[in-house]
């Protein structure tokens, strides 16, 4: 059987806050196998932004296992845990986190700056990405010269340019209207679909959690159900640049 690309085991992570202490995660079990579209879902304060944060190597757990892609990720140190974000995990965020100096192109191409990939390889594997997402003829445009739904396609067109084995997408949609929401769940379809990228996805809204093939939904802090999704919605297979 294939290694999972996400094995956590017992996971907890709990905050102090003064002398309050807060158990954001309690002895969550979850696995992920490769090219998995999982959905977690849950009110604020469910857990599920923590949980996404330990999978992103954006933040530690305070007792517990993760195995990413079959490396242990609590013996990894800092500069370890760096690389590991550069070359597996794509992010894409609410916000689209997007240079507003720099054209859609530069900014796809910045994930590679930190490897050090000459100028032609970040060009040619930009546009790449840009073309995946059907941004190709947008490439020289500013962020402030596109759509959200086109920032949020750049934003993954970032997320995807060194090829991860892993994307994580929180709350994706949040910020577009709902035509455009079902129109960036279908690049992500695709790229799960095409590419078998396996991805994740935070949401709290039930209409883009059956984008996905499996929804998590999370309570104070553990899973409280793990199902697939019976009746998937299947976004429209053509890509437009509203």
């Amino acid at each position: 059987m294939p290694t999972p690309v996400i094995e956590i085991c017992s996971l907890c992570k709990t905050y102090r806050i003064g002398e309050l202490t807060v158990e954001a995660l309690r002895s969550v079990d979850l696995t992920i196998q490769s090219s998995e579209f999982l959905a977690i879902m849950g009110a604020s304060g469910s857990g599920k932004s923590t949980l996404m944060n330990v999978l992103g190597c954006l933040d530690r757990p305070t007792s517990g296992g993760y195995n990413l892609d079959g490396n242990d990720v609590g013996t990894l140190d800092r500069d370890a845990l760096a690389r590991i974000r550069g070359r597996k995990i794509g992010f894409v965020f609410q916000g689209f986190n997007l240079l507003s100096r720099m054209t859609a192109l530069e900014n796809v191409e910045l994930p590679m700056l930190y490897d050090e990939v000459p100028s032609a390889v970040r060009k040619e594997r930009s546009l790449e990405a840009l073309r995946t997402v059907g941004l190709e003829d947008r490439s020289h445009h500013l962020p402030s010269q596109l759509s959200g739904g086109q920032q949020q396609r750049v934003a993954i067109a970032r997320a995807i340019v060194n090829n991860p084995s892993l994307l994580l997408a929180d709350e994706p949609t949040g910020n577009l209207d709902t035509a455009t929401s079902v129109e960036v769940m279908g690049v992500v379809q695709r790229l799960n679909d095409e590419r078998g990228i396996t991805i994740v996805l935070v949401t709290h809204e039930t209409d883009i959690s059956e984008f996905a093939r499996r929804v998590v939904t999370m309570r104070d802090g553990k899973i409280l159900t793990d199902h697939p999704v019976d009746n998937r919605r299947i976004a429209g297979a053509g890509v437009t640049s509203r």
